[in-house]
């Protein structure tokens, strides 16, 4: 007689399926009209590193490049790398604009086409952090840097206002089964898990969404940032509007602008771990 009293063993997520999900998702509307308000992070993130002119440096899951550029202001040796081309068109355009010299290359986060201790740095801003197999590209941001070489991440924190947004858009749209909140690269715990025996220095950081209101800002994520335009195309017309209140609510509840303005304060953890 066969036991039906225990449960099915829950299936390991399909990552390859979630990460076509992924890349769709971030190749819709237009990232780099967000990203290029968020520059102020990678040029924080390379003082973070102690960058120093002459270093190879990988930059993964670069989006429109931040912390590309940043780091060939300072005459680094610069590869960005994204999964995404029409983003990495974008980082080539305000590289060639700037005169700068970067090698930019199609890459998935999890499969880095570099060999082992290729470089002598790899940095991601709010980028590597919501790659669906975390361990996996964590593992490969480790392996094609030196040892003694360095590793530096931005990544929003579970309580800050982007993780306060992906929460929200959670509870209207939930995630795929079995992957983990991109939020919890935000955590110390969570990098000392991802990268075990990596020396960790961590800061807590604030960027400030500056918009001219609540509106403007849900405005500009809805059309251009991949995360907030999917969801609210999986919506119908109620349950959108439902999303829109949430939102405008977290918004005008964290806004320090006043009724003219919107000034909202988001929490990242800045975070630089040297390879043993």
């Amino acid at each position: 007689m066969l036991d039906t009293a225990k449960a099915a063993a829950p299936s390991a997520p399909d990552y390859t399926a979630i990460k076509q999900k992924q890349q769709a998702m971030w190749a819709c509307g237009n990232y780099a009209v967000v990203g290029t308000t968020l520059q102020l992070v990678g040029e924080r993130l390379c003082e973070a590193v102690d960058l120093r002119a002459g270093e190879k440096v990988l930059d993964v899951a670069a989006g429109n490049g931040n912390a590309t550029l940043a780091a060939a202001r300072h005459f680094a040796l610069v590869t960005s790398t994204d999964y995404v081309s029409a983003l990495l068109d974008v980082g080539k355009a305000r590289a060639a604009a700037e005169h700068l010299a970067v090698n930019f290359r199609e890459a998935d986060a999890e499969a880095l086409p570099f060999a082992d201790g290729s470089f002598d740095l790899a940095l991601s801003t709010f980028g590597v952090m919501f790659t669906p197999d975390q361990e996996k590209a964590a593992g490969e941001m480790s392996r094609v840097v030196r040892k003694g070489g360095r590793i530096g991440l931005a990544n929003w924190t579970p309580k800050g206002f982007i993780g306060q947004i992906f929460k929200t858009i959670g509870k209207h749209v939930p995630p795929p089964a079995g992957v983990k909140s991109p939020a919890l690269w935000g955590t110390e715990a969570r990098l000392a898990e991802l990268f075990p025996h990596h020396q960790l220095t961590a800061t807590r950081k604030v960027f400030h969404f500056r918009y001219k209101s609540a509106h403007h800002w849900l405005d500009i994520f809805k059309t251009y940032y991949g995360p907030a335009n999917r969801a609210f195309a999986a919506l119908d017309a109620a349950k959108q509007a439902a999303l829109q209140t949430d939102i405008l609510d977290l918004l005008n509840s964290l806004n320090r602008g006043g009724k003219d303005t919107l000034i909202v304060p988001s929490e990242y953890l800045e975070a630089v771990l040297v390879k043993p």
